[in-house]
């Protein structure tokens, strides 16, 4: 057991950080589905290639094929891969299909937010819940279980408020004495 203070990175930066057309991918990736920064792409890339290494032990013969199939549920569960997938389907996951299982995608597809900023937004503020249970992360990984029970965790109102007299006031036109 670490000390409880020395938290580690979870993610890891490319190797290739100045090429021209990964930054171009990433900033599109990130723009699409509403990160914050490239540090939560990074992390999603870092699962995957996590994933990848250790399926590619299982299939060497150096791990148990129980921990071929458990990396295999795992990601049924979650909605990552489909359920008829075997292992060697895991080594062509993309960062696309856990990107589409965070709260925040889930949430924009659902319609309870117009935009995919929006979305991280009232997350965050504390306004959505899944199975009655308030999650304010939007990294968090919906189960394909809980992807129809997810909704609203307080009234919110979505809708712009605009107070009458500031339009009217705006619309008058300006009185020169």
């Amino acid at each position: 057991m670490g000390a409880p203070k020395r938290t580690r990175k979870k993610y890891q930066k490319s190797k290739l950080m100045w090429n021209k057309n990964r930054i171009e991918e990433e900033h599109e990736l990130k723009e699409r589905y509403g990160l914050k920064n490239l540090r939560e792409l990074w992390r999603v890339n870092t699962e995957v290639s996590r994933i990848r290494m250790n399926i590619r032990e299982v299939l060497a013969g150096r791990a148990k094929r129980e921990t071929g199939d458990d990396i295999v549920r795992r990601l049924v569960k979650y909605g990552v891969v489909p359920s008829d997938a075997g292992i060697d389907d895991l080594l062509l996951i993309k960062s696309n299909a856990f990107l589409d299982r965070r709260l925040q995608s889930v949430v924009f597809r659902a319609g309870l937010a117009r935009s995919i900023k929006q979305a991280r937004q009232i997350i965050v503020h504390g306004f959505i819940a899944v199975d009655g249970q308030k999650v304010s992360s939007p990294g968090y990984l919906v189960p394909v279980d809980a992807e129809k029970k997810v909704g609203y965790y307080r009234p919110i109102d979505l809708e712009p408020k605009v107070k009458e007299g500031v339009r009217q006031e705006a619309a008058k036109p300006a009185e020169n004495n």
